[in-house]
């Protein structure tokens, strides 16, 4: 099925042409027309399979169908989103899709100042994305009015729970018309993330593009076992060997990521280091001239590199393995995207068995383990505890807020129907391509 079947407007295919898509991937197929429809959803896909586009252009479609009165430009969609890298995402597809049509859309997050934002907002925009932590500032100094906000999407919720956004959420649903269409998109379908549905949506249509926390069908993961001390050799031989060209590896702290960029310079591979603490400015340099090709080793922590689009990305490092077992699959969903193959690479030495017995449990499978000659590790180093606690989550709360909390009462999701038919649990391979087109990426 292509594009022009799915109930677009000449504008958006247009604009969808122009970017070299013609087939839609599993979560655009399945989400734009039921987006269409009016009602809420609850949709579930890895990253990298174009949920992004799955929400914005029917979102774009919805809105252009049904223009305000003249002279009025209220919010009329509200994006939230976790990151602000994500949140930027998200925006750019906005414009991209929407460049033929008659809307405006705006993003706002914090890092940067806050007056240009009142600006824009004040000139009026019909889409608004924004992280929840900035739209609260906002909110606070009255400069966004989100009583005529139509339709609601929460981008990567399971992320924002993570990070401690559900109180900012709650907050920033108690002003919303009672009366919107609710989106929700996510990687995982947690238990946390049902109960945040079920307070949420009303009656949700169910999406579900890939199985409960699995890892992408396109990526080839492989365990390199090495001595705690011997990693950032082990990482600068592999670059080098390999001659890797465009790596991202994750690290557990930010202090970490820093330390591991510095030793790649000093040993002449160009590195950088994306991380909270990290202004706006330098976290977009990083990504830009990683993009480019000017570094060629981004060093990133979870938080940080949610929500990176990085075209084609061949090789993920898991430098130290996550914490939260469930983390690992969203770290390895960075490559392997949109039908290209990628590669996941975890160095991992003797104090993270257990979270590599927690990783092989969550996405049920072994990994295959590879020793590196001259790297084989030392049989007589015991284990240590991993310094900042295995249980602690790799997204702080903001505050005092509860990183996992849900809300009571609401509807259960009900399944889509025909509309997602195909293997239970959803497509983990990508489906043909008719003319072999490529697919939006969002």
């Amino acid at each position: 099925m292509s594009f022009d079947q799915l109930g677009l407007g000449a504008e958006i295919l247009r604009a969808v042409s122009e970017k070299g898509y013609t087939t839609p991937t599993p979560i655009q197929l399945q989400a734009i027309p039921a987006i269409l429809e009016g009602g809420d959803i609850l949709a579930g896909a890895q990253t990298g399979t174009g949920k992004t586009a799955g929400f914005t252009l029917p979102l774009l479609q919805r809105l252009s169908q049904h223009p305000p009165a003249k002279g009025l430009r209220p919010v009329r969609a509200l994006i939230l989103t976790p990151t602000r890298e994500l949140a930027a995402q998200v925006e750019e597809s906005v414009v991209t899709y929407g460049k033929y049509l008659p809307l405006r859309s705006a993003v706002i997050f914090g890092g940067v100042k806050i007056n240009p934002q009142i600006d824009k907002l004040r000139r009026g925009v019909d889409i608004l994305v924004a992280t929840p932590g900035r739209l609260l500032d906002h909110m606070g100094q009255k400069t966004v009015d989100l009583s005529q906000v139509e339709v609601l999407i929460l981008d990567e919720a399971d992320r924002m729970l993570d990070m401690g956004f559900i109180r900012d959420i709650r907050k920033v649903l108690a002003v919303l018309p009672k009366q919107r269409q609710n989106l929700l998109f996510s990687a995982t379908f947690s238990d946390e993330i049902r109960k945040l549905a079920e307070g949420l949506l009303n009656q949700p249509v169910l999406i579900e593009v890939a199985r409960r926390n699995t890892s992408s069908e396109m990526v080839e993961q492989v365990v390199h076992p090495v001595d705690r001390q011997r990693k950032g050799e082990l990482l600068s031989f592999l670059v080098s060997s390999q001659n890797w060209r465009q790596v991202l590896v994750f690290t557990r702290t930010k202090h970490g990521a820093n330390r591991l960029a510095q030793q790649l310079e000093k040993e002449g591979i160009s590195a950088a280091a994306i991380h909270g603490n990290k202004s706006q400015g330098a976290r977009t340099k990083a990504l830009a001239d990683f993009k480019s090709g000017a570094v060629r080793v981004l060093v990133a922590t979870d938080i940080a590199a949610r929500g990176l689009d990085i075209s084609q990305l061949p090789h993920v490092v898991n430098f130290e393995l996550p914490n939260v077992a469930e983390d690992y699959v969203h770290r390895i969903g960075r490559t392997g995207r949109a039908g290209h193959e990628g590669e996941a690479v975890s160095l991992v030495c003797v104090d993270e068995h257990k979270l590599l017995r927690d990783i092989e449990r969550v996405i049920k499978r072994e990994l295959p383990k590879r020793v590196i000659p001259g790297f084989e590790p030392d049989p007589s180093i015991a284990a240590e505890p991993i310094p900042n606690g295995r249980n602690q989550r790799s997204g702080a709360p903001r505050g005092n807020a509860p990183a996992r909390q849900g809300r009571p009462g609401g509807n259960k999701p009900r399944s889509q129907g025909a509309a997602t038919a195909g293997k239970p649990g959803g497509a983990r391979k990508p489906a043909p391509r008719n003319g072999g087109g490529a697919r939006p990426r969002g």
